[in-house]
């Protein structure tokens, strides 16, 4: 079903009033298919198999998803805990879930007006990030990054890719190694397929690869998205991405993260604390693809009978980040670096 019109030139979601239109991002980079959610347990179910996915735009789309429930007369706290288990890692899930249940229960809005409000919130914030982060820049710089913190991502703009963006818009040069983020291939299927879109120098490169090219200098900063981040400045973010913290800091490379605010724990003292999701173990046996008359396939890759794990996210500790970029600025990955930008925290 095509979803209605939108301004916006990459968007993983559009919502018309009384549906939520997200782009399944399980069939980019070959085929852009919309996905009608009619209630808030069809929201549930495209974030829980990954419809939609990045932590901003998982909390905007469980934000529609409550603001269905209450133009149905659903139970709202319900709904709620429905969709807060689709899955654990991202706290932007639960953070949009309880500001929707606090203003039903204040009485002080349209729900669907709120959803509406956290949307264009997010896009907002993510254009004010880049624009902080591309000053961390140089005219010329190559940035790696790990899984996809793009527009597909968020409500629009795009996180760590933001940063890129609002750098390239603002005239810099900028070359962008995109590891292909194995089991689910974030980075080939969807970094480079938005960066390609924009006319922005991308290299796709294998997960192992990153190593290497730190040791021969290529990389002037890297660049990563987060799931959540604890008190202390921790950072839950893709699996693989903790080893590029380390490669960054053995080889003298800044490392920063982008986030929004709703991606702050406050409450999670340590990123020892943070919930780690662990997918299906066929994410990391099968690989999908299509031949060349367009048939899909799924290919075993590994010896039958292999068990295997899949923890989806990887905890970068704060000592390896240099900074973290957010709608307020930059501050150092730390306790009083976060208490800087936002005071009203305590």
């Amino acid at each position: 079903m095509n979803p209605p019109a939108s301004s916006t030139h990459v968007s993983p979601l559009r919502w018309d009033g009384r549906s939520l239109f997200l782009l399944d991002q399980r069939l980019l980079p070959r085929e852009e298919v919309w996905i009608e959610c009619r209630t808030a347990s069809e929201v549930t179910e495209a974030i829980r198999t990954m419809v939609v996915r990045g932590a901003p735009a998982i909390g905007v789309s469980a934000a529609f998803g409550m603001a269905m429930a209450a133009q149905h007369g659903d139970d709202l706290h319900a709904a709620g805990e429905e969709l807060r288990q689709a899955r654990p890692t991202a706290v932007n899930l639960a953070w949009a879930i309880d500001r929707m249940l606090r203003v039903h229960a204040e009485g002080t809005g349209d729900l669907t007006i709120e959803a509406q409000h956290i949307l264009t919130e997010d896009v907002a914030a993510n254009r004010r990030m880049g624009e902080y982060g591309a000053q961390l820049l140089g005219a010329r710089s190559t940035v790696l990054t790990h899984c996809n913190a793009g527009a597909l991502a968020t409500g629009g703009y795009g996180t760590a890719l933001g940063v890129i963006r609002a750098a390239v818009e603002a005239g810099k040069h900028v070359a962008v190694f995109a590891d292909e983020t194995r089991p689910y291939l974030q980075g080939a299927r969807l970094t480079a397929w938005e960066l390609q879109r924009d006319g922005i120098d991308v290299t796709l490169i294998t997960d192992s690869m990153s190593g290497h090219f730190f040791q021969q200098g290529t990389f002037d900063a890297v660049i990563v998205g987060a799931d959540r981040i604890a008190a202390n400045g921790d950072a839950a973010n893709k699996i693989g991405t903790y080893l590029k913290g380390l490669a960054a800091k053995d080889n003298s490379v800044p490392f920063y993260v982008a986030l929004p605010h709703s991606t702050i724990d406050w409450g999670l003292a340590e990123g020892r604390d943070i919930p780690i999701e662990e997918r299906s173990a066929d994410e990391v046996l099968i690989m999908s693809g299509r031949t060349k008359d367009g048939k899909v396939v799924q290919v075993e890759i590994a010896a039958p009978g292999s068990p295997a794990r899949n923890d989806a996210f990887d905890v970068t500790p704060a000592r390896l980040i240099t900074g973290l970029i957010t709608e307020r600025g930059v501050c150092p990955a730390s306790r009083d670096g976060l208490r800087s930008l936002y005071p009203e925290r305590g």
